[in-house]
């Protein structure tokens, strides 16, 4: 649980495969929801309502269609299954045991094929360096005590002139508000401490974090709620507290 809100520009640059960039609590956190995570009206109740239009984002930019694609974090597989039935050749890693799991058992009920692994990103840039034509990181940054690490490992996943996709949250007192205190205070859409505010990140951290791992910032749009109407939509123009960004690792 947070009980100040602190402003962190640092943040460690160090994991390796001998110290992996892994929190054992927030991987914990998500074993224990594993179960529910395919529930449209559970905890993940946001990830399905946003799934559809980060799904459009991704898709409108790099056409998922034939495209060899690796989900980072992947989780239960809400992304990961949805860029399949898109087309697209799917990879879905995570640390979480149990999340891959119901990801693995979900895709064998929808009849889609998609490869989960247990590894993380660094391990498998290690192993399969420029082999994917796009890379997605959606709501995982926050979750890891090193995110450049993160962001190095899929620039490094990425073939040149490829796509990879990040999504996270902004770290200002409009994202304290919403994310932490209303969604999982107020209106419970999430459960209590899920979210760490102190490793909320910055667009500008992030876009300077993806140039110094080789790959262009091209675009980024935020994910607004309504909590009148209970809906999400795209915003160019806001990016005060979730949003995503497109970049692209240039031709050498």
């Amino acid at each position: 649980m947070l009980t100040a809100v602190a402003d962190h520009t640092e943040r460690p640059m160090s994991a390796s495969l001998h110290h992996p960039n892994v929190d054992p609590s927030e991987v914990a956190k998500f074993e224990s929801l594993a179960s529910r995570w395919w529930d449209p009206d559970s905890e993940f109740k946001p990830l399905h309502d946003i799934n559809p239009l980060r799904l459009d984002f991704i898709d409108a930019r790099c056409g998922l269609a034939g495209r060899q694609v690796i989900d980072v974090g992947c989780g239960g597989g809400l992304l990961a299954e949805a860029m399949a039935h898109r087309g697209a050749r799917v990879t879905g890693i995570d640390m979480g045991e149990a999340p891959l799991g119901v990801a693995r058992l979900h895709a064998q009920e929808s009849g889609v094929s998609v490869d989960y692994r247990q590894a993380s990103a660094e391990t498998m840039a290690a192993e399969q360096p420029g082999e994917f034509d796009v890379v997605t990181c959606l709501e995982m940054l926050e979750h890891v005590p090193d995110p450049g690490s993160v962001i190095r490992a899929c620039a490094t996943l990425v073939k040149p002139g490829g796509h990879v996709f990040f999504s996270t949250l902004n770290r200002n007192p409009k994202a304290y508000a919403l994310a932490v205190l209303g969604a999982e205070y107020l209106l419970r859409m999430l459960p209590r401490g899920t979210h760490d505010y102190a490793k909320f990140i910055r667009p500008s951290e992030l876009a300077g974090w993806c140039r110094e791992a080789g790959i262009e910032v091209r675009e980024q749009s935020g994910l607004v709620y309504n909590p009148l109407t209970r809906q999400y939509r795209l915003s160019a123009h806001d990016v005060s507290v979730n949003y995503l960004m497109h970049c692209r690792r240039e031709q050498p």
